[in-house]
């Protein structure tokens, strides 16, 4: 009898719709004392915090209370979380909305959206606006969904965010209205065939759909439609028109699905869908549940409420109460139904009769034997949707009452249901205040719940929550040192220290860097120098040393890793920030990061290699670091483990010889410029270098010939006032001298540079030809035999296609060959067949017969000879 009382009970708080029962049990008793109609408010779905701020466009009474508006944000259960003095720029106040993140956005006059924490702390990135456009034409409406808002302005345009995440605000197709629409609702875009999102505007006897690439006109007849919303799965959508008709319609608004005559053509307040199958109205005392199908349900209130929709009901906010209303699950209907025969009742009904020692329990198990497995499945479901503690008790007490007679049931079922309602009757206790159902939950899932505990600062409850469903913890115990650390300001660094390191080691592999970072960022850098000593890894660890300004400490800890990757990011970072002299220090103690320096800059910073190789006084012969050991670099080849760690007199050596042609290509290096004295003493230093090893005999003497031959040049161009002479070679130094009529300083250098005789004529005769000085060359022909013979003085005169000149030399030359050619070249055939029939040579026959091809008598004595030759041969 007691178990039929009870379910009796419990059916008579349920109401009929048509063939569903639905339930409004009360969740809590508000602990506040705020009257929602002097208010706008943001009611966070999932049983998320409620905003409370005075409404401006109300005229009201003040009480006892501020003339200066408050945001105050409470709990569920209406209990204080934060306040915060309302100062924010932009004009009047428009709407306010939680986001899917569980942050607050304020939408003002001025199309700025201000965004505060579920603690009330303003969040100022990313900046969040619907745009300078908007801006010109202030905001007169705003809807928002989870993720996205619109809004409508007074000059009946509209403006988007469709993503809080990517703020990028975007204009939609103008709807040209003279009037402001009478309604607005929004279809969001995950629901839409286009993607965009998608705003419904009741416009006289229709409705406007705009989106950004144009305008539609719907509902031609249904209005004018005075109220309008959207299912959250974006399929439906519920209408009030202003002959007082609720009508349900397609989201395309092509099949009226439903339609009801309310006794009132006042429009309501308030109109929700609950969950799928009803509608939600509500006028100032009453409110009208209507469905499919029957009549509909009423409730009536002495105060002002909330609909606030929820995935599976609505939650219904007071005064005073906090209620939910939604279906009663089958379950919950097939144990506690009036007169219900279910193998669930029957079970239910048989743990009453064995806490009461009658045998009726077993007569109940018996009855139902062959469906016990679905009894005991349906008691543990009707356990999970209840938010009395003492009816889950209850139920789950059947569940495992039955399990007792199953030899083949799966009992993970019952163990997960009893952790579920474990971590929802927490979250509900009204100090927390998350009136979360079991669906709501799944939907929301425990990682989720968690990061909102930790927003609200329960800490404490999402540690204990996420070790008893076995998440990582880590996200919690950092969110809760860097909430201490931004709290205790007044506390010193030790002390803080301390106590953040015995909650910190909870956690293994929990990253102090992180938390590091964010005393950093609280301006306490002492304390994050502390608490990065405690970071395990090194890729952590290196960056946000950097970042505190910590280098040294860095570059320690990178070396000390061995990972190149980090000993790289060190260096580079502390050779930007420091003058080269401080930076080579730093690195000169540390093998490795010098080493790895030294590596790069061979490759890429020449001039920086020289400065550090100079400043550190340290040049030794080539080594290469095997893993092995020290080896000479001709043993180079096929060793892929190999390092580098030289830094040699031969590399400073090239380095500076390098600068000094880098020097040459300075444009002021010229005319006399007092910058070839720093490139003659680069190369000096490199010839000094390259003189005390005994491989770079070579080089060392072309270093020392080099700087000579540079400051001669330099004089000569001093003396000419021509800057024609520095960086050309010995032999053009030479021929530009005679050219130039300096004879005395060509002599010079080829006695500086002991400059061959042979090498000496050539270059004379060239110059000599150059600048067409014939009676010159001719006397120089004639002072003595050149060592050359006359070949450079025929070649002279050829190139510069004076044959007359050439003539005088040709005769001179000993072989017949060379004459023979010669002549050819300036097309004297009988002269060259006469030397050439000296030769007895039939290549060259050959070569002077294509050479006079048009030359009739020269081709028959070339014949001639060829004929000859031949007939000798044989």
């Amino acid at each position: 009898m007691a178990g039929a009382a009870a379910a009796v009970s419990v059916a008579a708080e349920w109401q009929l719709l048509y063939n569903r029962y639905y339930r409004k049990p009360e969740i809590y008793t508000m602990q506040w004392t705020v009257d929602l109609s002097r208010n706008k408010l943001a009611c966070a779905p999932f049983g998320g915090p409620i905003a409370v701020i005075r409404d401006d466009a109300k005229i009201v009474q003040l009480l006892a209370e501020s003339a200066v508006r408050k945001l105050n944000i409470y709990n569920s259960a209406g209990i204080l979380l934060s306040s915060t003095r309302w100062d924010r720029p932009g004009g009047r106040l428009v709407a306010l909305a939680w986001s899917d993140d569980a942050s607050l956005l304020c939408a003002v006059q001025d199309a700025s959206l201000h965004r505060f924490s579920a603690r009330g702390e303003p969040l100022p990135d990313p900046p969040l606006s619907f745009g300078p456009d908007c801006s010109d034409q202030n905001v007169a409406e705003c809807v928002f969904w989870g993720n996205g808002a619109v809004c409508v302005t007074e000059a009946n345009q509209i403006f988007c965010i469709p993503d809080f995440k990517n703020p990028r605000a975007c204009k939609l197709a103008d709807p040209e209205l003279e009037e402001f629409p009478l309604c607005v609702a929004v279809i969001e875009p995950q629901y839409t065939m286009s993607g965009n999102v998608e705003v419904l505007l009741g416009v006289g006897d229709h409705v406007l759909v705009v989106d950004e690439d144009g305008v539609q006109q719907v509902g031609t007849g249904l209005g004018p439609v005075q109220k309008m919303a959207v299912t959250q799965n974006g399929k439906l959508i519920a209408l009030f028109t202003h002959d007082g008709r609720l009508l349900v319609v397609s989201s395309d608004f092509s099949k009226i699905l439903f339609e009801y005559n309310c006794e009132s053509a006042l429009p309501p307040e308030q109109l929700a869908w609950c969950g799928l199958h009803s509608v939600l109205l509500y006028w100032d005392d009453e409110l009208l549940m209507v469905g499919p199908y029957g009549e509909p349900v009423r409730y009536l209130y002495d105060e002002s409420i909330r609909l606030i929709p929820e995935c599976d009901g609505v939650r219904i906010l007071s005064n005073t109460t906090m209620e939910f209303l939604h279906i009663v699950p089958d379950s919950t209907v097939s144990i506690f139904k009036i007169g219900s025969t279910e193998p669930a009742a029957l079970l239910y009904d048989a743990l009453d009769h064995f806490d009461r020692r009658s045998s009726k329990a077993d007569e109940n198990l018996r009855l139902i034997r062959s469906s016990l497995p679905e009894a005991v499945e349906v008691c543990i479901d009707a356990a999970g949707h209840e938010f009395d503690v003492e009816r889950q008790r209850r139920l789950l007490r059947a569940a495992s009452y039955g399990q007792a007679f199953c030899s083949h049931i799966e009992r993970d079922q019952f163990q997960d249901m009893c952790k579920t309602l474990r971590v929802l009757n927490v979250v509900r206790n009204y100090e927390i205040g998350i009136p979360l159902s079991i669906q709501q939950y799944k939907v929301l899932t425990a990682p989720v719940l968690i990061g909102r505990l930790i927003n609200s600062h329960q800490h404490l409850v999402a540690l204990r929550i996420s070790e008893y469903v076995g998440l990582n913890q880590e996200v919690v115990v950092m969110h809760w040192a860097c909430t201490k650390i931004s709290a205790s300001l007044a506390i010193h660094d030790e002390a803080l220290l301390e106590s953040l390191l015995d909650k910190l080691k909870l956690c293994k592999g929990i990253s102090y860097a992180a938390v590091a970072a964010h005393a950093d960022s609280c301006g306490r850098r002492k304390l994050a120098a502390m608490l990065v000593e405690h970071e395990s890894r090194s890729s952590k660890q290196v960056p946000l040393l950097l970042s505190i300004g910590e280098e040294d400490s860095a570059l320690m800890k990178a070396t000390e890793s061995g990972d190149t990757d980090l000993v790289y990011l060190a260096l580079f970072h502390i050779w930007q920030k420091n003058a080269p002299l401080e930076f080579f220090g730093m690195i000169q103690a540390r093998p490795l990061a010098r080493d790895l320096f030294i590596t790069y800059a061979r490759c890429y910073k020449h001039e920086f290699l020289k400065d550090f190789f100079l400043s550190t006084g340290q040049l030794q012969v080539s080594t290469i670091k095997l893993e092995s050991g020290y080896v000479h670099p001709s043993t180079l080849s096929g060793h892929p483990k190999m390092y580098v760690n030289w830094y040699t007199i031969e590399d400073v050596a090239f380095l500076l010889w390098k600068e000094s042609w880098e020097l040459g290509k300075n444009p002021l290096a010229s005319k006399g410029s007092p910058l070839h004295g720093p490139r003659i003493k680069l190369i000096e230093k490199a010839h000094n270098l390259f003189a005390e090893t005994k491989e770079h005999t070579f080089e060392s003497k072309a270093a020392e010939e080099h700087a000579k031959l540079i400051r001669m040049q330099h004089e000569l161009e001093v003396t000419t006032k021509q800057p024609i002479f520095v960086d050309s070679s010995i032999n053009d130094t030479i021929r530009t001298c005679i050219v130039l009529g300096n004879h005395r300083a060509a002599m010079k250098v080829r006695t500086e540079f002991k400059v061959s005789e042979k090498r000496w004529y050539w270059l004379k005769v060239i110059a000599l030809a150059t600048i067409r000085d014939w009676d010159a060359l001719e006397k120089f022909s004639k002072e003595k035999r050149p060592p050359t013979g006359f070949k450079p003085f025929v070649e002279a005169c050829i190139d510069a296609n004076e044959k007359s000149e050439a003539v005088k030399y040709i005769p001179k030359l000993t072989d017949p060959r060379e004459r023979a050619e010669a002549y050819a070249r300036i097309g004297m055939a009988k002269e060259a067949t006469d030397d050439a029939s000296q030769t007895k040579d039939g290549e060259l026959l050959d070569r002077l017969r294509k050479t006079f091809a048009q030359n009739t008598a020269a081709s028959s004595i070339l014949d001639t000879l060829r004929d000859r030759l031949s007939f000798q041969g044989r």
